[in-house]
């Protein structure tokens, strides 16, 4: 179990996720390797040996980084374990990435001023169960 964000186009118009027009399609994130490569250009060390599913190992945090088999990237999800200190490192990613994204856990469009309380309440559903 994780604290996913998930990474894709995503009107810059849009609040909320309900602000997303039904008929909206997103765009492409770009080719699978460029993808790699932004992340890559952020996290040098981040694991890309499978390239459809990466791993970002730090002390304290892990984030799996699942960028699917098409050539061309829908979107990323970001698979977060661990500490506070993996909030940053999200930042990093969405930013290098490129799009926006959506937190799991409040089911809106990520806000880095709540996302400590994102991940401090999955901690803590975490010990719950």
């Amino acid at each position: 179990m994780s604290w996913d964000i998930f990474v894709q186009d995503l009107p810059p118009e849009a609040r909320s996720v309900k602000d997303v027009p039904d008929e909206f399609h997103p765009h492409p994130l770009g080719r699978r390797e460029d993808v790699i490569g932004r992340i890559r250009s952020v996290f040098p060390d981040a694991d890309f040996e499978d390239p459809s599913w990466g791993r970002l190992q730090k002390d304290g945090y892990s984030i799996d980084i699942s960028i699917g088999d098409l050539e061309e990237v829908g979107g990323v999800t970001l698979h977060v374990r661990g500490s506070d200190d993996a909030v940053g490192a999200v930042v990093k990613l969405i930013e290098a990435i490129g799009g926006r994204a959506v937190d799991s856990w409040t089911g809106e469009l990520f806000d880095q001023a709540i996302a400590l309380h994102s991940i401090r309440r999955w901690r803590a559903y975490l010990e719950e169960i």
